[in-house]
């Protein structure tokens, strides 16, 4: 008997077999609304004409875009045939994201209209890329590009040599390095669909869930929803950026029932003066993640939106969710009963189809209650390796199981309390960023001779990036004149919030053997904390 491959396909081919004439996509910035038929049409369509580019099975597709149901599209035709999806940050610099087109070779980029500039900027510094599509509607897009409708609208055919799905690549999401450069988590097919069986089974998604894409697209905590409501054939609404108006407005106009935000987001609705005239009784289910969510926040959202908060933990490496907290535990522990109430600041247990251990600095002793450790992750959503990283992909997949980084302990019923990272990297607003990352582009600076990057408490994003910096001899430098030269090689939310600049004579502590004593430096910002992370 052959080993079962599931396909990424399957998941819209559901769809539009049993729910052919109900709503599919609403995409609010352009008024279009498709049915599950017109987008299996238009998906097959597409992957047709990507293969009418010149392009062969395993080449690299990006895409560079806001929310809409274009970019909902792609995520299945890119797969469907046989290509990988590389979805850029679109936050990054030009330069970061120029990296990742060569690092993955992107032959094809897809864009609209918000980054048409940068994705002609980041074509000219890759010489294996050699056309961009235009994403917005119609048939005339602007010069240098070809039209998507063009494209969606070719006559679909059977692709030959289609990767069947299971163990084949079908997407690279791009996340940050211990050493400063991006490095691309290969997710498969398989990784892919069991992620949102995973997702389904969460939040209990059905045929009625109308799920609102506020955050990013290009998030894989997105990702899990984009394939999970469809299987189900719900209905994806678009709103192309979060805005807090603008996401209540859509709230209430398309009766949304699920969706997911990070804790910023759902502390900008609360403190909106727009929430008093809302209507937001018809959401029954909301995800945050991506970081943890303030105590204050987390019971404002409560008393104001009743019981619809679940949590999610993961990471891009493994599709992404890992753990969840539900929304009856939210429930109960609002209430004080314990556990839960304890339980409140942990990230959940583990959701069905994935185990996870804390385990000590062996790697193989699985720590007891209490006691905390790495915790190490094993399921078919861990990613199959990192693309052109042997040696980072043999450093995180061991004997089967995925080190996340992330420090924690469980308590007797597996519920998992993270404390610290023993990754050396920040959470601000939902988005990661490696302080080497940082560190790179301060040290580029004619004038650094040292730094030292990591993050410290913010009330609103949870952390914020802290710089301290040693000067060279006779040089001077100014705080704004640092983060703008930082400006030009990094993403603006990875930019120094803060910074300490000392003279020469104020050298960073030190180890015996010459490294950066950092956590001497973190370690007074967190004193009044019990946990390493916020």
């Amino acid at each position: 008997m052959s080993e079962f491959e599931p396909q990424i396909g399957w998941v819209l081919e559901r769809a539009a077999t049993q729910y052919a004439e109900n709503e599919a996509t609403v995409d609010v910035g352009t008024g279009e609304r498709r049915t599950w038929a017109e987008t299996l049409r238009r998906v097959r369509g597409m992957a047709s004409g990507l293969r009418g580019l010149g392009l062969e099975a395993g080449d690299r597709v990006g895409v560079l875009s806001l929310n809409s149901a274009r970019h909902l599209e792609l995520w299945f035709s890119i797969p469907e045939a046989g290509l990988i999806m590389n979805d850029l940050n679109f936050r990054l610099a030009v330069e970061e994201m120029a990296f990742i087109a060569n690092d993955s070779n992107i032959k094809v980029m897809f864009v609209d209209d918000m980054f048409l500039d940068a994705a002609r900027q980041v074509m000219q510094r890759c010489d294996e890329m050699h056309t961009l599509v235009h994403m917005g509607p119609g048939d005339t897009p602007p010069e240098g590009t070809i039209a998507y409708d063009v494209l969606a609208a070719t006559e679909p055919a059977p692709i030959a040599d289609a990767p069947t799905g299971g163990d084949a690549v079908a997407a690279i999401f791009y996340t940050g390095g211990t050493t400063g450069l991006p490095k691309g988590a290969m997710l498969t097919h398989r990784n892919l669909t069991s992620n949102a069986t995973h997702i389904i089974g969460t939040l209990a998604l059905t045929d009625t869930d109308r799920y609102l894409h506020c955050g990013p697209q290009f998030h894989l905590a997105d990702g899990a929803f984009a394939y999970g409501v469809t299987w189900m054939g719900g209905t994806h609404v678009f709103i192309p950026a979060f805005e807090p108006a603008k996401t209540m407005a859509v709230i209430e106009q398309e009766r949304i029932t699920s969706s997911l935000m990070v804790p910023t987001m759902i502390n900008m609705i609360i403190q909106s003066p727009d929430l008093a005239d809302a209507d937001l009784s018809s959401l029954r289910a909301v995800l945050y993640g991506a970081s943890p969510m303030p105590p204050a926040v987390q019971k404002a959202a409560m008393e104001t939106f009743g019981p619809i908060f679940a949590q999610g933990y993961g990471m891009t490496e493994a599709s992404p969710l890992v753990s969840f907290l539900s929304i009856d535990a939210h429930v109960r522990g609002m209430a004080g009963e314990e556990p839960w109430a304890s339980r409140l600041k942990s990230a959940g247990s583990t959701c069905f189809g994935v185990r996870a251990e804390v385990r000590k600095e062996d790697g193989v002793t699985v720590c007891e209650p209490g006691e905390a450790g790495e915790i190490y992750i094993q399921g078919p959503n861990i990613m199959k390796g990192y693309w052109n990283r042997d040696e980072e992909t043999a450093h995180a997949l061991v004997d089967g199981w995925y080190r996340s980084g992330d420090v924690a302990y469980a308590d007797e019923g597996g519920y998992l309390f993270i404390v610290d990272r023993a990754k050396d990297m920040i959470i601000s607003g939902g988005e990661n960023i490696y302080t080497t990352e940082v560190e790179n582009a301060v040290y580029a600076h004619p004038a650094v001779l040292e730094a030292a990057a990591f993050g410290v408490p913010h009330d609103e994003w949870g952390e914020s990036v802290h710089v301290v910096v040693v000067t060279k001899p006779d040089r001077t430098l100014a705080e704004d004149e640092l983060v703008e030269h930082c400006r030009t090689l990094i993403a603006g939310y990875k930019l120094p919030r803060s910074t300490e600049i000392r003279g020469a004579e104020e050298p960073l502590p030190k180890s015996g053997a010459g490294k950066i004593l950092k956590r001497d430096l973190r370690d007074p910002f967190w004193a009044d904390h019990d946990r390493g992370v916020n």
